[in-house]
């Protein structure tokens, strides 16, 4: 047990070692206004492998690391939603991360006894859904103005165009599929070599 609860523990780490990785490299690479979040691969992975509360750890270690970033000015969006509310920015960062990581890992939980490919399948669209689901949600809602700024730079006619051609056509898509074709190989690596 006490080595199942410490390989668990530290496997758990390495893969937020992978996340802060991930993220601060893909903090250059740019689909519109957004970077796409690979990290999300490694949360899946953890909420796979070690359960809804390790994915939902992940999630969290995400979420500060996307943060951080808002801090540094690396995301003008994001940044200028912690102008306009720091508190709810810090709060949707955190939500959509752990969402992330701890939906995805109940439905394995629930789906993989019946077929464990398609309940890996399933959580690897589930954490982008919930990631910037959320986001989209806390944009529209709560930094609506900040949203109709953006859609403006970057010549959207409506926020509405903006949250589904911007967002969701460019940013979410790629996340799904990277998700997708990553997620079973990466597990499938991992439990052969476990």
């Amino acid at each position: 047990m006490r080595n199942s609860s410490t390989k668990k523990l530290v496997s758990t780490a390495l893969l937020a070692a992978v996340i802060v990785v991930l993220q601060t490299v893909a903090s250059g690479i740019r689909i519109g206004p957004f970077t796409p979040t690979l990290s999300l691969i490694p949360i899946i992975i953890g909420a796979l492998l070690y359960g809804p509360l390790a994915g939902a750890f992940l999630g969290c270690v995400f979420g500060v690391i996307v943060i951080i970033g808002v801090l540094s000015g690396a995301e003008p969006m994001s940044t200028m939603m912690m102008q306009t509310n720091p508190v709810m920015t810090v709060v949707l960062c955190l939500l959509k991360g752990a969402a992330a990581g701890f939906v995805p890992g109940v439905v394995y939980k629930l789906l993989k006894d019946r077929n464990d490919l398609l309940a890996t399948a399933v959580s690897a669209v589930l954490a982008p859904i919930m990631n910037t689901g959320i986001f989209s949600i806390g944009l529209v809602t709560i930094f609506l103005p900040v949203a109709e700024k953006f859609a403006g730079e970057y010549n959207f006619a409506t926020v509405g165009k903006f949250l589904f051609v911007g967002i969701i056509g460019g940013n979410f898509l790629f996340e799904l599929l990277v998700n997708i074709v990553l997620v079973p190989v990466v597990k499938r690596v991992l439990s052969a070599i476990d």
